[in-house]
């Protein structure tokens, strides 16, 4: 199992101080909600644990290495952090089969992963007639494409309706209980209680809590005054 920690992380962008000597740990097994408002570093924290911005300092580990040192890095840890890095005029198979290829996964792992995310029969549709939500579940099945370990995804009900939030709590779980470990940044109260079994609580860049959802209450209203008194 693989588990994905921080240790005193913190990032400057100049005067302004995104994330503040946070130090956590995501445990394998379980779907830790990511929680925090807009602008308080949870699209940070998760940029550099892809190593795709650089730590001023601390560290960001993904089973005990960073990202960058990954001997396969993106079969082993999959990510979703926005629902526009699509070419309008591909076809979603061809999105997904040109990431395959970069990374040698074979193409039937591509037809898996678009029924995994419900978009079988969209397959052959160009992205630039896909709803938010389509894109959103497009994004999914790209961070599935290598059957990583783990999972990190940022605000990915963005745009999904009732049942498209059922069906990804549903599959969030059923990725979790075989041991995967995931990572989920959101401002949803709701989404979070109903769907993490672990939290995280972030406000100005700096860790307020960190610890299983029954530690706040299993319930909307005790995670929002939680939130509300930690933020």
């Amino acid at each position: 199992m693989t588990d994905v920690t921080a240790r005193g992380l913190t990032k400057t962008f100049g005067r302004v101080t995104a994330v503040r000597d946070i130090s956590f740990t995501v445990p394998a097994g379980m779907i830790t909600g990511f929680l925090g408002p807009n602008g308080s570093g949870k699209s940070t924290t998760l940029r550099m644990a892809l190593g795709l911005v650089r730590p001023t300092s601390g560290e960001a580990l993904i089973g005990g290495v960073p990202y960058a040192r990954l001997a396969h890095p993106r079969r082993q840890v999959g990510a979703l952090l926005e629902a526009t890095g699509f070419h309008p005029g591909r076809r979603a198979v061809d999105h997904l089969r040109v990431l395959a290829a970069a990374e040698r996964i074979p193409d039937r792992r591509v037809d898996e992963v678009l029924g995994q995310v419900d978009l079988a029969e969209a397959a052959g549709r160009r992205v630039r007639g896909f709803s938010l939500g389509m894109r959103q579940r497009l994004g999914i099945a790209a961070a599935l494409l290598g059957d990583p370990a783990v999972l990190l995804l940022d605000e990915p009900v963005n745009g999904l309706d009732p049942a498209g939030i059922a069906w990804l709590r549903g599959l969030l779980r059923g990725l979790a209980a075989e041991g995967r470990t995931i990572m989920l940044a959101s401002h949803l109260l709701s989404e979070i209680a109903q769907t993490v079994d672990h939290v995280l609580i972030v406000s100005a860049g700096q860790l307020r809590f960190a610890g299983p959802l029954r530690e706040i209450g299993p319930t909307n209203e005790a995670l929002e005054s939680a939130f509300l008194n930690l933020t």
